[in-house]
C-alpha cells in the first residue's frame, strides 16, 4: 500500500521560512517522479514545484520559482520543500505527489499518489 506522508506544515510570518518533508513508503520510489501541489481555500489545487527521478531536474511555478526550492532524497525516500520569503499569498494545504513518469509535470492528473496534507498557514 503506498503512502506519501506530509509534515512540516505551520504558522509563520510573512518573511519567514518552512520546509515540508513527505515520505514515501510501499512504492520504488526512485522510479517516481515527486511534486508538491497546494490548494487554498475555496480555490482549486494548483501545482507548485516538482523534480525527476535522480533529482536533476525541477520544474517550478512562476508563482515560487526563486523562493521556494524542491529537494529528493532517494535513500530516505524523502521529498522536501524549502519554502523562504513565505508571503500570505502562500497560505495553503500542500501536499506531496508521486508519478511513475520520467518526465516533471505540473499536471494533476499525471500523479498516481497523494499525500493527505501539511496545512501552511502566513501570517502577514
Amino acid at each position: 500500500q503506498v503512502q506519501l506522508v506530509e509534515s512540516g506544515g505551520g504558522l509563520v510570518q510573512a518573511g519567514g521560512s518552512l520546509r515540508l518533508s513527505c515520505v514515501a513508503s510501499g512504492l520504488i520510489f526512485n522510479w517516481y517522479t515527486m511534486g508538491w501541489f497546494r490548494q487554498a481555500p475555496g480555490k482549486e489545487r494548483e501545482f507548485v514545484a516538482a523534480i525527476n527521478t535522480s533529482g536533476s531536474r525541477t520544474y517550478y511555478a512562476d508563482s515560487v520559482k526563486g523562493r521556494f526550492t524542491i529537494s529528493r532524497d532517494n535513500a530516505k525516500n524523502t521529498v522536501y520543500l524549502q519554502m523562504n520569503s513565505l508571503k500570505p499569498e502562500d497560505t495553503a494545504v500542500y501536499y506531496c505527489a508521486a508519478d511513475q513518469g520520467i518526465a516533471t509535470t505540473s499536471s494533476l492528473r499525471d500523479y498516481d499518489y497523494w499525500g493527505q496534507g501539511t496545512q501552511v498557514t502566513v501570517s502577514s
